[in-house]
């Protein structure tokens, strides 16, 4: 008989998980928990190994790479019904996290030990074309960063990077400061700054304390 949070689970997993089958979410809930991990909170940093699988259901998380300085290189956003590509690499062989996993917003997650995840991808061809597409979507999101960063410039990528923020905040406002964005970005506040207020001034964001109003960036100016 199932315990009250294995059907909190289960429910869970129809709504946000529908590609998942009946025996493969009945398994999951068998031998998961609902986490809840604040905003602001590291989930995964460099040189941990991973122990748990987390499957997102509510809130957002940012992955992200750092280097010994502390720049940081911005890689993509998992949403409710995604999972980390990183994490079933890691997972799988054993390896240390070369990612970092912040939790952008109060986030909840469905989260089972890794033991399962090399049994499930031989038991359950749901749980094995989930996995293979979560490797596909994070790939070409990092193909994606790497060609902003080889192939556009710092304009281009810092128009990029606030419609991405806006898309993954549902709102025009993004509650962001400069020095974040150059951190991101891997530039310095200097150049960011110069640059929004530019933006600025063709009338394509509205620049706040702490925060950015999008108007219009598809606008150029004539």
């Amino acid at each position: 008989m199932r315990t009250s949070e294995q059907q909190r689970i289960l429910e869970l997993l129809n709504r946000h998980f529908p590609g998942f089958t009946p025996e493969l979410m009945e398994e999951i809930a068998s031998v998961s928990e609902i986490r809840h991990i604040p905003a602001g909170q590291m989930m995964m940093d460099v040189g941990h190994y991973i122990k748990t699988i987390p499957l997102l259901i509510d809130g957002m998380v940012k992955i992200y790479r750092e280097d010994e300085e502390g720049h940081e290189l911005f890689l993509y956003y998992i949403y409710p019904g995604e999972a980390c590509a990183i994490s079933f690499v890691c997972s799988m062989r054993e390896r240390k996290s070369n990612i970092k996993a912040l939790t952008e917003s109060d986030s909840d997650f469905v989260v089972f030990p890794i033991k399962y995840m090399d049994e499930w991808m031989n038991k359950h061809k749901s749980w094995y074309y989930f996995v293979l597409e979560t490797f596909n979507m994070r790939f070409e999101e990092v193909l994606k960063s790497i060609d902003e960063i080889a192939f556009h410039n710092m304009d281009e990528r810092l128009t990029s990077y606030l419609l991405k923020a806006s898309g993954a905040a549902g709102s025009r406002v993004i509650q962001v400061s400069h020095q974040d964005i150059a951190q991101e970005l891997n530039s310095s506040r200097e150049v960011i700054s110069r640059l929004l207020k530019k933006l600025e001034r063709d009338g394509m964001i509205k620049l706040g304390r702490g925060k950015i109003e999008i108007l219009d960036l598809n606008l150029r100016p004539a």
